[in-house]
């Protein structure tokens, strides 16, 4: 059923697939895990894009702390990047967004909690500590998330893939 529905998502209009995916769901044979392995291994197929759209709204959603979190969850999404957990632990730490296969994570930083000489240093030496277990991370601002969204998601996703 998955790959038929990533087949169809390449020729059909949004609500036409969407329909589909209702369907499924009301004869028990749409199993959203399922999906999203097969949309794991298939990046590139012409349906990927909104298939993943359309799944969408049947994930639940992330656990999250802030409203920047949940707009950048959001936007992540859309923008077609892998679903992260947030706020997970990893080696002890925990991390706003992260992508355990990659081992990637993204801190969503705002002066309201990060601006004091403390914080600032302890940031600093917290993300080395993540380097040293392996973890890559990058920072986001709200500030430039708020003024540039598809060039923050852009070189995440570029981030990602190295």
């Amino acid at each position: 059923m998955p790959r038929t529905l990533l087949d169809l998502a390449a020729v059909l209009r949004a609500h036409r697939l969407q329909r589909m995916l209702e369907r499924a769901e009301e004869l028990r044979l749409f199993d959203l895990a399922t999906v999203e392995d097969l949309l794991a291994r298939t990046r590139g197929h012409h349906g990927w894009g909104r298939l993943r759209s359309a799944i969408a709204r049947y994930a639940p959603p992330p656990f999250t702390r802030s409203e920047f979190e949940r707009r950048f969850l959001a936007v992540a999404a859309a923008a077609g990047l892998p679903r992260p957990v947030a706020n997970f632990v990893e080696a002890g730490f925990e991390l706003d967004v992260y992508w355990p296969e990659q081992r990637f994570a993204v801190e969503l930083d705002s002066y309201a909690t990060h601006g004091t000489n403390r914080a600032f240093e302890r940031d600093r030496l917290r993300q080395e500590d993540l380097l040293l277990v392996g973890i890559e991370m990058t920072r986001v601002t709200d500030v430039r998330f708020a003024r540039e969204p598809r060039v923050v998601l852009a070189r995440v996703a570029r981030l990602l893939g190295r």
